[in-house]
């Protein structure tokens, strides 16, 4: 099995970092990069990744996730423009991307950006809302009303301390059990100052990731200007207040030049992490060359 390299580059006066694993052939096709949802880091993907082993592949640890540095995240956007950053720094081009969440989102942005950097998107539930979303003024949560997970446990003193409070709590039992297990593994770093581990993105970051989720106003006019193929698929939507929900605005692909519909309604808004197999199928098949 092929392990991957941890590297960092500097943008923005902050080190950021990323997985790499090599291609096993030169003919293996156009890299794959992926970029998680808001919370994780890159090596959630692990087990999608393996079953594609003639590709080069890049999975990303976003601003203030995994061994990242950075954050609070005041715009959305400052993920996309991340993300160009560092395929410059690889000196990559016609990539394919491969998001989830809030990861897919910014790939979409990112796609708009920079068009030369992207030949492809696949892209699990991206966190674009209906357009009238980002015409509210007021923030969803203040200093004085902080999104909740602000309030999460920070530190643990093992990894498996980690698991074990969050083995049998939703989403995590959801998850793939190689998945939970990497998201604890490399979800935690340790202690700056003392004993233990800590989450690798903080409370204060993922907190400000959902507070500053109206910020990049201008997502559905970049998304209508996207004109490579895009795959979004969607899952289920049972409510803004439920967090398995899908976040994708059903006729996001609609308003798109080159964009199909997969709707999902069978899972849950962490697709990917619930069942690598099945998305690893769906990439799979709508991979480009």
């Amino acid at each position: 099995m092929r392990k991957p390299a941890l590297k960092t580059v500097e943008i923005g006066g902050c080190d950021l970092a990323y997985w790499e694993w090599p291609g096993a052939s030169e003919s293996g096709g156009s890299p794959l990069v992926f970029a998680h949802a808001t919370g994780f880091h890159g090596r959630v993907f692990d087990p999608i990744i393996e079953r594609f082993p003639e590709r080069r592949i890049i999975s990303l640890d976003l601003r203030g996730h995994g061994q990242s540095e950075g954050g609070p995240i005041a715009n959305w956007a400052e993920i996309a423009d991340d993300i160009a950053a560092m395929l410059a720094h690889l000196d990559l081009s016609q990539v394919i991307g491969i998001g989830h969440s809030m990861g897919a989102h910014a790939l979409l942005q990112a796609a708009h950006d920079h068009p030369h950097l992207f030949k492809q998107h696949i892209l699990f539930d991206p966190t674009v809302l209906p357009p009238q979303f980002y015409e509210l003024e007021q923030d969803l949560f203040t200093a004085n009303n902080p999104h909740p997970a602000v309030r999460r446990k920070r530190e643990f003193a093992t990894v498996q301390a980690m698991m074990e409070r969050f083995e049998d709590r939703e989403p995590y039992s959801l998850f793939d059990r190689r998945v939970f297990a990497n998201y604890c593994q490399y979800g935690l770093v340790p202690v700056a100052n003392g004993d233990g581990m800590e989450l690798a993105c903080s409370p204060e970051v993922e907190a400000g990731v959902y507070a500053s989720s109206r910020s990049n106003s201008g997502i559905h006019t970049a998304a209508a200007k996207v004109a490579i193929p895009v795959l979004i698929v969607r899952a289920k939507q049972t409510g803004l207040n439920d967090f398995k929900s899908s976040p994708t605005w059903p006729g996001l692909a609609a308003a798109m030049p080159n964009a199909t519909d997969m709707h999902r309604p069978d899972r849950t808004h962490f697709h990917p992490l619930e069942d690598p197999e099945d998305a690893a199928r769906i990439i799979a098949e709508a991979l480009l060359p």
